[in-house]
């Protein structure tokens, strides 16, 4: 059963930056794409970003500019970048595998003075 492990969520003021890793126990190769999702209690899940291979990024609306979704084929890692958080960015954070239920435990992302 492949298996998810996000890292690097934390506290960051507004306007600061941080990246969140996910690491994969198979190929990203093995996948037709990855994705980074957020969630707020109460509130919807929401796509933020996601790749399909061979292809181009994408981005939801509220980060497109500030974030950047990337992977290492060698460590089998997925990266998510972002940078000019606002308050609202605050969620925890999950990596996910295009047309997959593969779900990270999430990382807590918090933007706050």
């Amino acid at each position: 059963q492949v298996q998810l492990v996000e890292s690097g969520g934390g506290l960051a003021q507004p306007g600061g930056s941080l990246r969140v890793s996910c690491t994969a126990s198979a190929r990203l190769s093995s996948f037709i794409g990855m994705a980074w999702y957020r969630q707020v209690p109460g509130k919807q899940r929401e796509l933020v970003a996601y790749f399909a291979s061979g292809g181009i990024a994408n981005y939801s609306d509220s980060v497109k500019g500030r974030f950047s979704i990337s992977g290492d084929g060698v460590k089998n890692t997925m990266y998510l970048q972002m940078n000019s958080l606002k308050p609202e960015d605050t969620a925890a954070y999950y990596c996910s595998f295009l047309r997959t239920t593969i779900r990270g435990q999430g990382t807590q992302v918090t933007v706050s003075a």
